[in-house]
């Protein structure tokens, strides 16, 4: 059960970053750049990056850890029909796992000035051995929603996953989050998301919620810098996974939930 000190804890720090942020103007994302292969209606975007700590939805993959990421795209932009892939080092309690290899799919579209992403990821782990545990590979059914007003892009996610991470049941998560272009060509951000999970002791963790305030500057030649605040509203009681009886994740007490600073540099091309 999520702990409402925790969440006021949690709310409170939202609106002190976002005060912060915006005082400062210290730092998302820029244009992505793209290439256009000629008359094959093909656009194809790479984006390598480097981060302090890799953060998927509030918790991290690295156990606080830099990573190394890169991100591919290609889309046909008579259909909208694209595939991707994203790639990272990751470290895990109780498993060998070292990489993190995603698969996407999907269709975009714009309607009524809305654009919409509908498609799939599977999270794959190659090589991973969890010593008798759940697979950690599972899949994900993906809508996200995206709306620009003025100097403000609204966007929305939903996903749901019939065996989430480490086989721990249905997944749902919900995001919400907003950019706003700042002056001196800094956007802000925030970013509040929800995952709700049916078998919370192999997932290491009870449904929580989780989100961060961050701002972004191009700094030169399409190098970003973001720097971001990341927090949930787990516990370190009830934090991450540890091996425990019938193969079940008992509660581990890890730092890998609670608030952390990151910063991270990418390159679109």
């Amino acid at each position: 059960m999520t702990n409402p000190h925790r969440t006021g804890q949690l709310v409170r720090g939202f609106l002190a970053a976002a005060c912060i942020a915006a005082a400062s103007l210290v730092l998302p994302a820029a244009p992505a750049s793209a290439i256009e292969i000629e008359g094959s209606g093909l656009t194809i975007a790479a984006t390598p990056s480097a981060t302090t700590n890799y953060m998927f939805r509030g918790i991290s993959q690295t156990r606080n850890r830099p990573a190394l990421q890169g991100t591919l795209d290609v889309q046909h932009d008579d259909t909208g029909l694209y595939i991707g892939a994203f790639v990272s080092n990751v470290s895990f309690h109780g498993s060998n796992a070292s990489v993190e290899l995603d698969g996407m799919f999907g269709y975009r579209r714009e309607i009524l000035g809305i654009s919409f992403d509908l498609g799939g990821v599977y999270y794959a782990y190659p090589g991973s051995d969890t010593h008798g545990l759940p697979v950690l590979d599972y899949f994900e059914g993906v809508l996200k929603a995206t709306k620009e007003i003025g100097d403000f892009k609204l966007m929305g996610t939903v996903a749901i996953s019939p065996h989430a991470f480490g086989r721990s049941g249905t997944g749902v998560y919900a995001e919400g989050g907003v950019d706003i272009k700042l002056p001196f060509d800094f956007v802000g951000n925030l970013r509040i998301g929800h995952w709700n999970l049916q078998r919370n002791l192999r997932f290491g963790t009870p449904d929580y919620t989780w989100g961060s305030v961050g701002v972004t500057r191009e700094l030169y030649e399409g190098i970003t810098l973001n720097v971001t605040w990341s927090a949930t509203d787990v516990s370190k009681r009830q934090c991450a996974p540890n091996a425990g009886p019938q193969g079940n994740l008992m509660p581990g007490g890890q730092h890998i939930c609670g608030s952390t600073f990151l910063a991270s540099l990418s390159r679109a091309f």
